[in-house]
Order: structure tokens, then sequence, then C-alpha cells
């Protein structure tokens, strides 16, 4: 769901960008191997992006040019994978970066920089101000509902949606309170109110169907409905590349047990450590000799994350220890640390394994508690924890 954060960002207000940097360089075998695909000089997105960086550089202290400049790059990160694109969106916000009285523009903005890398409190706290000063800002009111949802803070979530209907295309709201819905015991619900909100969205609107499309195919991969694959489709087509979507439609591939068509959806995906993640975990079902490669990059990556401080990926650190490393005991705290940060449905399952496959009673104990409060419907979940007591060490 924070994918979304960055997908409203930039259309009303969208994944989480999972990116790391090698900590060595690797060398290639095959003198004919690619190593990266980089984005070309001559796309729309980059004339773009120079464009804005002239008019900003001419007068940097102009919000009114700033402001472009620093949402272009952070669609450019969503796109591109590359979390210093969210950098230079910081950079461009240069003169209200550390402003609490910034203009609302500005902290709309600065809370989407931040919330990409976990700060979601502070945020919020920035959403907080815009509402404060401005009730009906619809930007503010969707991006803080967004941003709730993925702490798990749903009822306060479920507000910022509900105001939605009077402030923004019904489209919007509908998704915010799906979004909600499905996560607590309400998904047949949220998917039909989706699905029919949908039916009559114009093809043109390509930002709201690609996210309810998306929304759409985790609700029908949780309730087992094959479903999924044709709305993760219909996201594809109507988003173009969208690193979040294709991590969700990876991931119901592989519950698929179909590692052939990750690989051949995310083989030229390498430069992003979320899709490589997925990538290796394909490769290791086919005992494709890439794997090895694939999992010595994923750990130095992860290891120079470790280097730098950074505590932003700790869910996909998980899941490399857990299912590529083997070792569920050093998965644990990283599921653990997680999931005091962010409480998606993703991160109550790598805890629930991490915590079954360790017989960690406390870990166990925080998962049953979670869907018994929540009423979390998902299908992988309820087979792995079923309705049994807490495991004894």
């Amino acid at each position: 769901m924070i994918g979304a954060v960055l997908c409203c960002a930039s259309a009303i207000a969208s994944l989480f960008i999972a990116v790391g940097a090698s900590a060595a360089p690797y060398l290639p075998t095959d003198d004919a191997q690619v190593l990266e695909h980089l984005p070309g000089r001559n796309t729309t997105q980059y004339r773009e992006l120079k464009a804005l960086q002239s008019a900003a550089a001419r007068q940097p202290e102009d919000l009114s040019r700033a402001a472009p400049l620093a949402a272009a790059y952070i669609r450019a990160s969503r796109t591109e994978g590359d979390p210093r694109f969210l950098g230079y969106a910081q950079a461009a916000l240069g003169l209200w970066w550390k402003d609490p009285n910034a203009p609302t523009q500005a902290l709309v903005l600065r809370a989407t920089i931040l919330q990409s890398s976990h700060q979601f409190d502070a945020a919020v706290a920035d959403l907080d101000r815009v509402s404060q000063r401005e009730p009906r800002n619809a930007q503010a009111a969707l991006t803080r509902a967004t941003v709730l949802t993925v702490q798990g803070k749903y009822a306060q979530a479920r507000k910022d949606c509900d105001h939605l209907f009077a402030m923004a295309p019904q489209i919007y709201a509908t998704i915010c309170v799906a979004a909600i819905d499905s996560v607590t015991g309400k998904s047949a619900a949220a998917y039909e109110s989706l699905q029919q909100a949908l039916t009559s969205l114009p093809r043109t609107d390509g930002t709201a169907l690609a996210w309810g499309e998306t929304l759409l195919g985790e609700i029908a991969h949780r309730r087992n409905d094959p479903a999924a694959e044709r709305h993760f489709r219909a996201a594809m087509n109507a988003a173009g590349r969208d690193i979040y979507l294709l991590g969700a439609y990876a991931d119901w591939l592989l519950d698929q047990r179909r590692p052939a068509d990750v690989v051949a959806l995310l083989q030229n995906e390498t430069r992003v450590d979320a899709l490589l993640l997925r990538l290796a975990l394909a490769q290791k079902m086919l005992n494709r000799p890439e794997a090895a490669a694939s999992i010595e990059t994923l750990r130095a990556r992860f290891d120079a994350s470790h280097a730098r401080g950074d505590t932003v990926h700790q869910r996909e650190n998980a899941r490399f220890e857990f299912a590529l490393g083997n070792d569920p005991r050093s998965a644990l705290p990283y599921a653990l640390a997680n999931w005091q940060v962010q409480r998606e449905p993703a991160d109550i399952r790598i805890l629930a394994e991490a915590a079954v496959a360790t017989n960690d009673v406390a870990g166990f104990a925080q998962v049953k508690r979670w869907l018994a409060e929540t009423r979390l419907e998902y299908g992988a979940l309820t087979v792995l924890v079923g309705s049994g007591e807490v495991p004894a060490k």
C-alpha cells in the first residue's frame, strides 16, 4: 500500500521504493551480459526534468518552480526505482525542508518524501498542519489516510477517507475506503464496491484505474481468487512500468508456483532490491544457476544498507533471510522491527512465517492478536497460523 502513497501524490496528492546500492561491483563472466538498463536521455521524462531543473535553477526561491520539480522527481523515483530521485526532490525543496511554517504545497510534497523513508509520524505531522490550514485539502486527506493505513491506524485513516467523498472525485474516496475495509474483515464488500466503481470510471483516468485494479488484485490474492491476475494485468495496462505493482503481481505469481513467469516479468528489474528479491526467489524455485549471483548481490546490498544505518528495508531483509538465506532466526528480528513501523498484510505474513519457523511465542502472539483485532482475511496466513494455540518453546 505504501506504493499507493506515491501514486496518489503524483496524481492528486504511490510503493514505497525499495532500492539499495551494491557494496561491491559485480564482475560479469560474459561480455554479452546486460548489467543494467538505464533511463534514456531522449525520453519525455528526462526532457521534462531538464526543463524543470532549468526553471528552478533560475529562481530557486520560487516555490512555483521548485514544487513541480520536486513532484517530477517523486514520479521518477516511482518509475525508475532509484532513491536518489527522492534526495533530489528534497534538495528541490531545500528552502522549505525544515520550515514548520512552509507553504501548503511544500508541506504535502515534504510529507510524501518523508513517508518514503518510513518517517511516517513526521509525514502525518506535516499533513496535519495542512488540514488545520485547509480542512478541505484533498491531497492532505488522501495521503494521510494512506500513510495511516500503512501504520495500521485504521480508525483514523477511515475518517480521512470519509471526508474525501466531499472533497475529491468519488473514485479516490472509494479506493481509500476499500483499502481499509479489505484488511478489517470486509474484503468481499470492499472488492465488490471497488469493482463496481471502476466499471464507470473513464479509461482516461489511468492513475485511479491503476491504483484501483492493483488494490483489487491484492484483495483477490489474499482471498485466493484467481481473478487477481486479471486485475494485475489491467493495472499494468493502465500504469505501464510501476515498481509497487510489479512486486505485487510477482508475489501472486510466486504463491501460484509460477516462478518462470516471475523471471519473465522481472529479469530486467535487477536495480530494485524488492524486485531482485522476488526474482531471486523465482530463480531459486527453478534451481537456476543465476540464483546464486542474485543472492550474493542482495546480500551485499543489505550489508551496505546496514553499514549506512538504513532501516527502511527491514521487510525485504526479513524475507531475504527467511527464504533465501534459509535462516528464520536471522529473519525474526528484522520482521519484528519492521512490524513496529508498518503493518500491512505483507508485514504480518513475514512476521508469522518467521515466528512459526522459530517457534517464537511472543512473535506468534502478536500475529494472533492482530488477526483477532483486525479480522484480516488472508488465505495464506490462515493456513500458516491456523486456529491452534501459541506454540510452546
